[in-house]
């Protein structure tokens, strides 16, 4: 009865684990490029009230896309961690619950790479210039 306990304890922390240090790494690597892009945009390009309209629409699309692909993320993760208890081993439905997590997270990329090129779209030469550099250092940390 012990052993069992601490097998569900061990595999409950296990998998808590790998999806809060997946979880921490996306949002990081995310956070890092959607603070510089929205300070870039919002306070130093000079927008015009149009490109602030269309911006906003954008932002507000993506964010209802973003939510639903990251709550897909979250129920993969729910779904890794019942297959691990229910399992207790590396099986199919882990894979499956694997599998599903790394298809939101392509999706929420995907989605991304879309938003940002839906949003240089609406700037000037000037300003797609600088959005473009600091595209570059947010996908590239090593880029001078």
């Amino acid at each position: 009865m012990a052993r069992t306990v601490f097998s569900v304890l061990f595999l409950t922390a296990l998998a808590a684990g790998v999806g809060g240090w997946l979880g921490v790494h996306y949002g990081q690597v995310h956070a890092r490029s959607t603070t510089s892009l929205n300070e870039l945009l919002h306070h130093q390009l000079d927008l015009s009230a149009d490109q602030r309209r269309q911006l906003a629409a954008m932002e507000a699309a993506y964010a209802a896309r973003r939510s639903v692909l990251e709550d897909q993320a979250r129920a993969a993760n729910r779904e890794l961690a019942t297959a691990l208890l229910t399992h207790h081993r590396y099986g199919p439905q882990a894979q499956q619950a694997i599998d599903h997590f790394q298809a939101a997270m392509k999706a929420l990329e995907e989605q991304t790479v879309i938003h940002v090129l839906a949003m240089r779209s609406v700037l000037t030469h000037s300003q797609a210039r600088k959005f473009d550099q600091t595209v570059a250092k947010a996908l590239d940390s090593n880029r001078q």
